[in-house]
């Protein structure tokens, strides 16, 4: 019979990446109730029917959270891996992307926090950067710290909480930004595509004009070339719809950050995300909550 302890073995922000991962509306991925019972007692040696595991409810989703905070960690480890490897098959036969952001770095993370080193694979070396290091709360925090400075300060400090963030994620970016105001002008580089940057922190949102004079730097340099503007304050409705659609500018906020940091999600893949969208579907401001669900 597994060990049970009264000391939750997963806190609770553990918990909502195994909810992110693999539970959805109290389904565990495509168990059926009958292939549930099946993989916890082949993989796992347990017998999930087991009134005992029902203690906070029957669905299989509230069983298994209720599993991995009572059992011992070598078993809960145990459990988390052997639903990974079936979520892989599982994307792998429905050819289905993965809808999860950063979920393998997520994994990871929370698998180290267990006390787990990931092995590495063959595959490790084609799989893309690894975020896992970064330090997204620390990051995060260094963003907030930011509200309360005077505005000169501010925009000084901002300059160098982008130039730090932009280099955490191995974006290259430009080592001496041009600061006028609040405004600050460098490049980076998002997957060998060079972007100019542009960024302000004002108490109004951005309007079209500046837009407009961005992207008019943009269009004067080579024709590859790209933009990032970064309003902390975020983009007025009226002035994103007179700047139009077909521009090679695209648009963040501070809310974007901040939201992308939270939910650990890589900033090559919020950027590289609202790329695409802009070229699919010419919204130069998409935001992180609508791209990342």
């Amino acid at each position: 019979m597994p060990e049970t302890h009264t000391s939750p073995t997963l806190r609770a922000r553990d918990m909502l990446t195994v909810d992110d991962l693999f539970i959805k509306d109290g389904y565990v991925l495509d168990f059926s109730n009958a292939r549930f019972a099946t993989f916890f007692r082949e993989e796992i040696g347990v017998d999930i029917d087991d009134l005992k595991w029902s203690v906070e409810g029957t669905s299989k989703g509230k069983r298994l959270r209720f599993f991995l905070r009572t059992v011992g960690l070598p078993l809960a480890l145990k459990t988390l891996k052997a639903l990974w490897e079936h979520r892989q098959v599982q994307l792998n036969r429905s050819g289905m992307a993965e809808t999860v952001a950063n979920a393998k770095g997520r994994f990871d993370e929370l698998r180290a926090r267990l006390g787990d080193k990931p092995e590495p694979t063959k595959e490790a070396a084609f799989s893309g950067p690894d975020y896992s290091k970064v330090k997204y709360d620390v990051i995060h925090q260094a963003l907030v710290s930011l509200t309360d400075r005077p505005p000169q300060e501010r925009g000084y400090k901002f300059e160098k909480f982008l130039l730090k963030m932009f280099n955490a994620f191995g974006l290259e970016p430009e080592k001496a930004f041009r600061v006028t105001g609040e405004q600050i002008d460098g490049s980076f580089l998002l997957y060998g595509e060079t972007y100019l940057l542009e960024a302000k922190w004002q108490n109004e949102k951005t309007g079209v004009a500046d837009l407009h004079s961005f992207h008019g730097k943009v269009d004067n340099r080579a024709a590859w070339a790209r933009g990032l503007f970064v309003s902390y304050s975020g983009f007025t409705e009226d002035g994103l719809i007179a700047f139009g659609r077909a521009r090679k500018v695209i648009c963040m906020d501070g809310l974007d950050i901040s939201d992308a940091l939270l939910r650990k999600i890589p900033l090559p893949e919020v950027l590289h995300a609202k790329a695409r969208k802009a070229v699919e579907h010419g919204i130069v401001h998409a935001r992180v909550s609508d791209l990342f669900r």
